[in-house]
């Protein structure tokens, strides 16, 4: 638990006077409050209330009383180093003092404990990409750099030196905070970025990359720029991915129990009925590793500029090959391409551990790992082949996440339910819009008929 003495110590020394108590919603969408710093140990208390049901997915109405946002530990205090005297706290949802079933913090926190009692920590490595763009006028965006205009701009090195002021305070406040960065490069779109820390257990992640986007989105917008991770804002450019690397430690975290050396992907026994549980849930998945209408224009478009996709579309598994679902790129570890910037990085977590320890549980094992570039075969070429879809958009997911007790168990029947109800409302609202919309392509092949 927190330990609320150090912690205002923490803050007479860095002279923090406020702090925004933050959780995140179903979405990952970061909520809070401004509190005053010599008032922690009431919000601690419970005296920061928030009233959920003005919340997507917190598993309340009106009538209910107010949940609590309550930090857990010194480690979740991030203190902002571009805005002198405030911090951020990842903190958990309570109801009463006790743990609220609707918080994806705490959901991931109980898969985290249920592993480390099988004698298992979850470490999690994620690579978030976001794009800076620039909103115009008339509703429609543009990359934000006027220049960045090559057809291929992968590692393009003048868009970095353009964009270092921005990029440059980013890692600098990152590292400060412990992150741990140890590159960042232009990736394969216009305008597109990542930025790679090292990986810690799966919670620390999670929080990290809460708090990544919030730092990312503020930072761009003090710059009158806007930064978004967006799956697909844009119809010819590549999307962004979340892609995250994976591996099961012993319970102190010093013993990586995936790495063996003698196995020629560099894989334990254990890690490949991991990897074979991930592949056994891999369409369930999508519907919280890819969980928006958008995630799916990234995973089915065609090559964009660029020339390729860089996002799965087959349920397969592989060494260091992108065209994979899960892609091994080193011994000891695995790299699950699915996920994307809309993910919520709690319950991505949450899903993937669980999905992961069934195939552990029993004792399933990974077909041979495919090879070659997946991105040529047709969909009626790969199922020849033997090799599975993911889901074509979310409504398809939402199908499979409903029936898969294991993700449902992990997120907590209740948890699930409302997950499920909250996300079909979203693919309705778009199915409606587009089932009335008639669109350019429609014009151009029926007109003349």
């Amino acid at each position: 638990m927190l330990n609320i003495a150090e912690t205002q110590q923490l803050f007479a020394e860095k002279n923090i006077q406020f702090f925004l108590m933050s959780f995140v919603d179903l979405h990952g969408t970061p909520r809070a409050k401004l509190v005053p710093a010599e008032c922690l140990e009431d919000v601690c208390d419970g005296a920061a209330g928030f009233a959920g049901f003005a919340v997507d997915g917190v598993g309340q109405g009106p009538h209910d009383p107010d949940l609590s946002c309550t930090p857990v530990a010194d480690s979740t205090v991030f203190p902002l180093p571009w805005k002198p005297g405030m911090a951020w706290v990842a903190g958990n949802l309570k109801l009463d003092g006790e743990d609220w079933a609707y918080c994806p913090r705490t959901i991931l926190s109980r898969a985290m404990a249920d592993a480390k009692a099988q004698g298992f920590q979850f470490k999690v490595g994620v690579e978030p990409e976001f794009f800076l763009i620039d909103k115009k006028t008339d509703g429609s965006i543009g990359i934000a750099d006027a220049g960045d205009t090559l057809a291929k701009p992968c590692y393009g090195q003048l868009s970095l030196l353009r964009n270092a002021d921005f990029l440059t305070s980013v890692i600098t406040y990152l590292n400060q905070l412990g992150y741990g960065v140890y590159q960042n490069d232009h990736e394969d779109a216009n305008g597109q970025f990542e930025i790679n820390w090292r990986y810690a257990d799966a919670l620390t992640t999670a929080d990290r990359v809460s708090f990544f986007k919030f730092a990312v989105k503020a930072l761009a917008e003090e710059r009158g720029l806007c930064a978004t991770f967006m799956p697909k804002p844009f119809a010819n450019l590549t999307g962004n991915g979340s892609h995250m690397h994976l591996s099961l430690w012993d319970a102190d975290g010093t013993d990586n129990l995936f790495l063996d050396k003698s196995d020629p992907l560099g894989l334990s026994s254990l890690a490949l009925s991991f990897l074979a549980g991930i592949l056994d849930h891999a369409k369930g998945l999508c519907a919280l590793t890819a969980p928006s209408v958008n995630s799916y224009k990234r995973f089915g478009a065609r090559s964009p500029r660029s020339g390729a996709t860089w996002a799965p579309i087959y349920i397969a598994y592989g060494g260091n090959n992108r065209t994979m679902m899960v892609r091994v790129p080193a011994p000891g570890r695995m790299e699950y391409r699915t996920a994307d910037g809309s993910s919520n990085p709690y319950l991505a977590s949450a899903a993937l551990l669980a999905a992961g320890l069934d195939g552990v549980k029993r004792g399933l094992r990974p077909a041979d790992p495919r090879t070659g570039n997946l991105f040529l075969l047709s969909p009626k070429e790969a199922m020849a082949q033997g090799i599975d879809l993911l889901p074509a958009n979310l409504g398809e997911a939402l199908d499979e996440l409903e029936k898969d007790d294991v993700l449902c168990t992990a997120l907590g029947s209740a948890y699930a339910q409302t997950y499920l109800e909250t996300k079909r409302e979203e693919w309705d609202e778009y199915a409606e819009m587009v089932a009335k919309d008639v669109s350019s392509w429609e014009l151009k092949r029926y007109l003349g008929l």
